[in-house]
């Protein structure tokens, strides 16, 4: 997806059931299927809920996350225009729901091979609190099509927990 803006102001706004299709469409492209599997559940875009970001009324951003016994689980984080404070405008919008909210925790999985991931989160202050190695062995039997070879050439093996806790 080639997008190009001159004026660069993004706008974020709530997830619309008349989005659900788009976001299946970017799971689809993006995560190898219609739903996430992380920690060995499904996470489906219809039961999600999240922000998408526009620039111009164009869509450039997504992100989707559950809100489970007072913590929020961000499932999914998608820019489509890097560098331009797309991820950190939808975490910044996470981070206000969850003020509002009182939620103390935000967290989420991440693989060993998403090393872009990584930095981005450890840079927003997210710490890593879990490992789980050799998981993605539990959810490629849920969902086959997860890669052996993910980013970077590097094997999918494990999963990583991020958090941060929210003041």
């Amino acid at each position: 997806m080639v997008l190009c803006f001159t004026q660069m102001k993004i706008t974020i706004r709530k997830i619309k059931p008349s989005d659900i299709n788009w976001i299946k469409k970017i799971f689809i492209d993006y995560w190898n299927g219609d739903f996430v599997v992380s920690k060995g559940k499904i996470h489906k875009p219809e039961e999600l809920e999240g922000f998408i970001a526009e620039i111009n009324n164009k869509k450039v951003g997504l992100v989707t996350f559950k809100l489970v016994r007072g913590k929020i689980e961000i499932v999914t984080l998608n820019s489509f225009l890097k560098r331009k404070g797309i991820g950190n405008s939808l975490l910044e919008k996470v981070i206000k729901l969850a003020k509002i909210k009182k939620v103390k925790i935000i967290w989420l999985i991440t693989t060993n091979d998403n090393l872009n991931a990584l930095k981005f989160w450890q840079k927003r202050g997210f710490n890593i609190v879990k490992i789980y190695p050799n998981a993605i062995k539990i959810s490629r039997k849920i969902k086959p099509q997860i890669p052996l070879i993910g980013q970077n050439g590097i094997p999918l093996k494990d999963e990583i927990e991020l958090e941060i806790k929210i003041n």
